[in-house]
């Protein structure tokens, strides 16, 4: 991987314009699992006309996520120099901040619209799977999330990052993260043709990745993401994900069951005060005529 090492985080400059390597992979990420939302969510008979909406709500809460967990990690940091902290609030994230509150804010809006959240739940994670490996792209070519020194010969060196050491091999852990974010959306995608219950892809969701996130973590070398302990902040909150990822798929069937019968009844009763509306009106129509 030397030469793919020589990428530079910007890519091109067109008069005031700069486009950066990892905010355009973030961008096409967001496009791509919004169209491959939109067409899942009209394959599965669901309101493909919300998923722009709904994309926005959680790519909107999914940034402040992720910027809030990474300003948690580095709080001892920015307490003892807060004249920094506009430095901390320009650069990094936590992609487990960003999965949190990008999930809540998805919530909020299937709630604020009356729809089934978790048939939506099921609809969007395998997107959030595929966004990440176009993000993990980003992040290589701008040098974050870097891997330890190795040996191996299948290793990444860069010559100009501002971010990873230069000129020393590394394990290429964003490339390894981005090809096992690519293979979590299609193994979501083809599990979800044979789910039983509403809620078990995104249960799924939360245990393949939380796996995945745990191990690569052993492997990376930027240390000043943060630790509890013995293990990274992202391995602790790994621990978490997993067991509800667990339960969640374990009891899709009675939680989506009575959320989703809970929503029913609540478009039932305004649909019939809907009805019971437009009936009045006519009738007071009537009477004038």
């Amino acid at each position: 991987m030397e030469g793919l090492s020589k990428m530079k985080s910007t890519l091109f400059t067109i008069g005031p314009f700069t486009a950066h390597g990892y905010g355009l992979m973030i961008a096409i990420g967001a496009l791509v699992a919004y169209k491959v939302g939109e067409y899942r969510a009209k394959k599965y008979n669901l309101r493909d006309d919300l998923i722009f909406d709904l994309t926005i709500w959680c790519l909107v809460g999914g940034l402040l996520g992720a910027k809030l967990l990474y300003l948690i990690t580095k709080l001892p940091e920015i307490m003892a120099n807060p004249e920094n902290l506009l430095d901390y609030i320009k650069n990094g994230f936590v992609v487990y901040g960003g999965i949190i509150l990008g999930i809540f804010a998805g919530w909020l809006y299937t709630r604020r619209k009356k729809l089934n959240f978790w048939k939506y739940f099921d609809i969007v994670m395998p997107e959030i799977a595929l966004a990440q490996g176009f993000g993990r792209i980003g992040c290589f070519l701008a040098g974050c999330c870097y891997g330890e020194e190795t040996q191996n010969v299948l290793h990444v060196v860069f010559h100009d990052s501002p971010i990873a050491p230069n000129g020393v091999q590394l394990i290429p852990t964003q490339v390894y993260s981005s090809l096992f974010n690519f293979l979590h959306f299609f193994v979501l995608i083809t599990i979800a043709k044979k789910k039983k219950a509403d809620g078990q892809i995104a249960g799924l969701y939360l245990i393949i990745y939380s796996l995945g996130r745990f191990v690569i973590e052993f492997f990376r070398g930027d240390i000043e993401r943060g630790q509890i302990g013995i293990l990274s902040t992202s391995q602790f909150i790994s621990i978490f994900i997993f067991a509800a990822g667990i339960l969640l798929y374990a009891f899709a069937e009675k939680i989506s069951g009575a959320k989703a019968f809970a929503v029913e009844e609540a478009g039932a009763a305004i649909a019939e005060e809907t009805a019971a509306v437009e009936e009045i009106t006519e009738n007071n129509d009537e009477k004038e005529d």
